[in-house]
């Protein structure tokens, strides 16, 4: 019997932001929705038939997010780049700074994937759970 595919979004949040609980929720979720707002934007109109199969499995099947974090921009980048290195799915989302950061625009959490467990464990599988 064959295990069945595990596939995967990891959300990673700069920790040394010290966000509001209520920040780092929005943030992660602007940064998972980017998977599916980007692509809309890029096509104008989706169906599923526009997603690879790992993709349509993950929207119709497990959804799943793991939520790690980094302690600062440099980490949070080094996730980045290995993740589009391995050609990964890499959404980084940068805050306009308007309710914190000083008025700042701040780079504070990116989302790998969806993808196979595999593909992205090797990226993020090392990161401290959030």
């Amino acid at each position: 019997m064959t295990e069945p595919t595990r596939i995967k979004q990891v959300i990673v949040m700069r920790h040394d932001l010290k966000m509001r609980r209520g920040k780092q929720i929005a943030q992660g979720a602007h940064a998972s929705m980017a998977f599916l707002t980007r692509r809309l934007q890029e096509l104008g109109t989706m169906s599923l038939s526009d997603f690879t199969d790992t993709e349509q499995a993950w929207l119709t099947e497990s959804f799943a997010k793991v939520c790690c974090r980094v302690n600062s921009e440099e980490e949070l980048m080094e996730i980045h780049d290995k993740a589009i290195a391995a050609g990964l799915q890499v959404y980084l989302i940068t805050d306009s700074g308007k309710t914190e950061f000083h008025g700042e625009p701040t780079r504070t959490c990116l989302a790998v994937g969806p993808d196979l467990v595999e593909k992205i464990d090797v990226i993020t599988g090392d990161l401290q759970l959030l």
